[in-house]
């Protein structure tokens, strides 16, 4: 049966006894002979027989080692998990094709004068695709890997693969905004990541996740161009002079980035900087919600940084808090 008949639900003949054979399998916990299925449930063996196969092909049966005529059911869950891996597999097996066969050709353009391809940029939409991207991309890493961690869950959760590359070695170099220092819960997540040998450090804002796979490939999340609907997307550019202007952004903020030392840190070690980033954006008239999202954190924990700046200066207002703020900083940077 093919891909497209298990997608759709269509099932050779038998189907529409599928669902009663699989109820009937989770009942009894296993279907123990075709024959004693089809009597019990009064369906011709022949139709029992098919919709077993259907369900075989679907993940939803599996035989039983050593009987070969016993059939336990599977979680749906499990089920759906194994064909979905299948399937992101084959996608990009297809697709690093489809780039041999292009860069293969494009020898050919460059030899005879032809135009350069039209565009550097390609757009994946959707988790599935998002996601066998990025395994190919860090099974292809070798040198180096840069990450700039914007919002939260932005990125999606990428630490297995620092490990592995790690592991591999792979040079990691994490940048992140300092509200990740504020959960006990992520301080631990990254302890893990710098016990491992990756490098994390944090800074006030950083305005766009992005990864650059050894100096050349650069990944860009959540594009405008992306999905509708909260898909996860991203944009994947292959141009060096793009990449090299990722790579100047990434080390000026990693000369202004504070380590993630361990994780007994929080916010103590960064609270200079925080409250300078705080006291610029109140000197330009930013509300409390717009400051916490542009510095990533709550606005709940914001407000805690502007009435503790009000307090040390005596500010009677949010923006002589900011401007005053901001003079101090000037003067002891």
């Amino acid at each position: 049966m093919s891909m497209t008949a298990l997608f759709t639900g269509r099932s050779p003949s038998g189907g529409e006894h599928v669902t009663d054979v699989y109820h009937y399998a989770a009942r009894k916990g296993a279907i123990e002979a075709v024959d004693v299925a089809a009597a019990d449930l009064g369906i011709d063996v022949h139709l029992v027989s098919e919709a077993v196969r259907h369900l075989m092909e679907s993940r939803l049966l599996r035989a039983d080692d050593g009987t070969g005529g016993r059939f336990v059911p599977v979680d749906p869950d499990l089920a759906v998990a194994s064909l979905v891996s299948s399937v992101e597999r084959e996608i990009y097996r297809r697709r690093e094709l489809i780039d041999q066969i292009r860069e293969r050709v494009g020898v050919f353009g460059a030899r005879t004068g032809g135009d350069p391809p039209p565009s550097t940029v390609e757009y994946l939409v959707g988790a599935m695709e998002v996601r066998g991207f990025l395994k190919t991309a860090g099974d292809a890493c070798r040198d180096e890997l840069l990450v700039l961690q914007g919002g939260v869950g932005e990125a999606g959760d990428l630490s297995q693969m620092f490990l592995v590359l790690v592991a591999r070695g792979v040079t990691v170099r994490v940048i992140c905004q300092h509200r990740s220092r504020a959960d006990v819960a992520t301080r631990l997540a990254m302890k893990r990541l710098t016990d491992a040998g990756v490098e994390v450090y944090t800074v006030s804002h950083v305005p766009r996740s992005a990864i650059v796979f050894d100096r050349s490939l650069v990944v860009l999340f959540g594009d405008g161009e992306g999905g509708e609907g909260g898909d996860v997307s991203l944009a994947r550019v292959r141009n060096q002079g793009i990449a090299q202007f990722f790579l100047d952004m990434f080390n000026h903020l990693w000369e202004t980035a504070t380590p993630l030392e361990g994780v007994e840190f929080g916010y103590a070690t960064v609270a200079d900087d925080l409250q300078q980033s705080i006291a610029t954006l109140m000197a330009k008239g930013y509300t409390d919600e717009v400051v916490a999202r542009k510095l990533g954190m709550s606005v709940r924990s914001c407000r805690r940084h502007i009435a503790t700046l009000m307090r040390d200066l005596d500010a009677t207002s949010r923006f002589q808090a900011g401007v005053e703020a901001a003079r101090k900083f000037l003067k002891t940077g």
